[in-house]
């Protein structure tokens, strides 16, 4: 399978087989239970639909609460869909744990940037500003944003103040340094996107 749902838990220390210490990210990975399994017949390509977390029937539509009722699942907050690997075979009601990262060697992870909200030009793009002393009057602000007289407009994507954080990243080829599945924990090395708590979408690397 290519990957899971999970949840960043925060970064911590740990040491390897040589002694050296790792900074890293802890991931709740799973468990997910396969709402739904697509197929070239049906579907046209191969693929599973897997849920994280429980959620209130209350909180879903009708037709979602039918959809995990369909597949004997309880329902769940989010679901994603994930390519199947070439023979394996998987029914709806089965659960994929962090286990399927056993021996897997890196991972690519996918999450939502902290939120920052309006941010200027210092802060979200790290200019200088003007000089802070000597009767500078221009100390963090953005200076001039276009020419005098051609062509006579602010150029298309000039960089300026306005919304910061808040989008999609990846963060690509991280080294698996442990998977423990009894507690549905996995280990990369270095960080990963998003704030304690957010969700993320871990894969097997696509490069590596």
């Amino acid at each position: 399978m290519e990957g899971i749902l999970g949840r960043k838990i925060g970064m911590t220390q740990v040491y390897d087989d040589q002694g050296r210490r790792i900074a890293v990210t802890v991931l709740e990975a799973g468990p997910c239970p396969v709402v739904q399994v697509k197929t070239p017949e049906t579907d046209g390509y191969r693929a599973v639909q897997l849920g994280y977390e429980e959620q209130k029937p209350s909180r879903l539509a009708k037709a979602e609460v039918k959809h995990f009722e369909k597949a004997g699942v309880k329902p769940c907050k989010m679901t994603k869909e994930f390519a199947l690997d070439e023979g394996e075979a998987v029914k709806t009601g089965d659960a994929v744990t962090v286990s399927m990262f056993e021996g897997v060697k890196y991972v690519d992870v996918s999450g939502v940037t902290k939120g920052r909200g309006f941010a200027g030009v210092v802060r979200r793009y790290r200019m200088a500003g003007g000089p802070m002393t000597h009767g500078g009057h221009s100390k963090r602000r953005i200076g001039g944003i276009g020419a005098r007289d051609l062509p006579g407009w602010v150029d298309k994507g000039k960089r300026m103040p306005g919304h910061m954080g808040a989008v999609n990243r990846k963060a690509r080829n991280l080294v698996v340094v442990q998977v423990r599945g009894e507690e549905n924990l996995l280990l990369v090395a270095g960080s990963v996107p998003g704030p304690k708590g957010g969700v993320v979408i871990i894969r097997k690397a696509l490069k590596k």
